[in-house]
């Protein structure tokens, strides 16, 4: 699914319906559960609340350094250097040393499992030069992935009153992650890692206590609370919980495992369309073809209350008029979804096929008839 159209779901309100068991209530500041398979949020709560992110701020930080592993900018064996900053940043580390070679591929076990200031920080340095230079490039990635209540100053997560997030971008995020580096998200299952002799457990209880539960990540600090991005997986499905400001280790994991049960037992997500699927024919004016196939460019998902799906009603409103030339993979129309008489979104439909601009009479033709329109 495309970065546009998965910026503009998760950012509708989930709607509520009469036939729908009550979302559960949590122990928490800001939460959020998104259905990864459809790219809709479920339930929320405050989730647009600007909040202290703390150490799931290390969700751009990877986010960042996968991309720089993937562009070749950073190679898995490539030694990094350590500098007295990173050495001595405070709170959680993974206790590198300035006289100590360590590898980026290390660098990111301490940073994913053992959360590690001190990796974040030798990480933003080798990626951007200077922790204060890949803050601005967290910021440019986060407008780019439509996280419009983020800002970031450091790459750890330590506390900063310019330094804040939200349930909503914080799930925007983690599923971006997953959806952009699908070989590195494993990382964030391993339950501990080892280094420097010193073994550290993953903060993530939920690893241990839900086989369905993969990763991701843990936070806290005074003020933000504790903090927890789960993503379990059952069968094709992935769900993610995002819950903020939970007053203890064992209650964000208790909560977050509550919204996961929640959206596994009581939401469906139904394929509507698939990948190619033409869901209407649209006409063509000036084109060398008068008519050309609509639909979406990846299988095509919605979630529903379980029992439901049948009471789903599809409106297509199509751009008229359409005046070829028309590229594929060019918006055409929109897809209206309600249910029970709510609108549950608004969804772009494109073009599955090019149309070229027809000959001068083929032209000619419609623009009369575009004139009498």
């Amino acid at each position: 699914m495309n970065r546009l159209l998965l910026a503009f779901l998760i950012l509708l309100s989930a709607p509520v319906f009469a036939d729908a068991p009550p979302a559960p209530t949590l122990a928490a500041k800001a939460w959020l559960l998104y259905d990864f398979t459809s790219s809709q949020t479920i339930v929320s709560a405050n989730q647009h609340d600007r909040v202290e992110p703390a150490s799931l701020t290390k969700l751009m930080t990877a986010y960042l350094a996968f991309s720089a592993l993937k562009q070749k900018k950073l190679t898995l064996d490539q030694v990094v250097p350590v500098s007295e900053r990173a050495w001595k940043a405070p709170g959680s580390r993974m206790f590198i040393e300035p006289k100590k070679p360590v590898t980026v591929e290390e660098l990111l076990h301490g940073m994913i499992t053992q959360s590690g200031n001190d990796a974040c920080i030798a990480l933003a340095e080798a990626i951007g030069g200077s922790e204060d230079a890949f803050a601005q490039m967290m910021n440019r990635e986060a407008q780019r992935l439509g996280m419009k209540d983020t800002n970031y100053t450091n790459a750890s997560g330590l506390p900063d009153p310019k330094h804040y997030s939200s349930a909503y971008d914080l799930g925007l995020l983690a599923s971006a992650l997953i959806r952009d580096f699908p070989d590195f998200y494993p990382l964030y299952a391993l339950r501990e890692y080892r280094y420097n002799n010193i073994t550290q457990p993953n903060r993530n209880r939920l690893l241990w206590l839900d086989p369905n539960v993969d990763g991701m990540k843990t936070g806290y600090t005074e003020n933000a609370g504790y903090c927890l991005i789960a993503s379990a997986k059952r069968g094709a499905r992935r769900l993610l919980a995002v819950v903020l400001g939970a007053n203890s280790d064992n209650d964000r994991a208790l909560e977050s495992q509550k919204l996961l049960n929640y959206g596994f037992q009581y939401y469906d997500s139904i394929k509507l369309y698939e990948k190619g699927q033409a869901v209407s024919a649209l006409e063509v004016l000036k084109g060398a073809e008068n008519r050309l196939r609509a639909g979406f460019l990846s299988d095509f998902y919605v979630s529903v209350p379980r029992g439901l799906a049948d009471q789903l009603k599809a409106d297509l409103v199509s751009m008229q008029p359409l005046v070829a030339p028309i590229g594929s993979g060019q918006k055409v129309g929109t897809i209206k979804l309600t249910l029970q008489g709510k609108l549950l979104g608004e969804y772009p439909v494109v073009a599955l096929e090019s149309v070229a601009i027809a000959g001068f009479f083929g032209r000619t033709w419609d623009g009369m008839r575009l004139w009498f329109k």
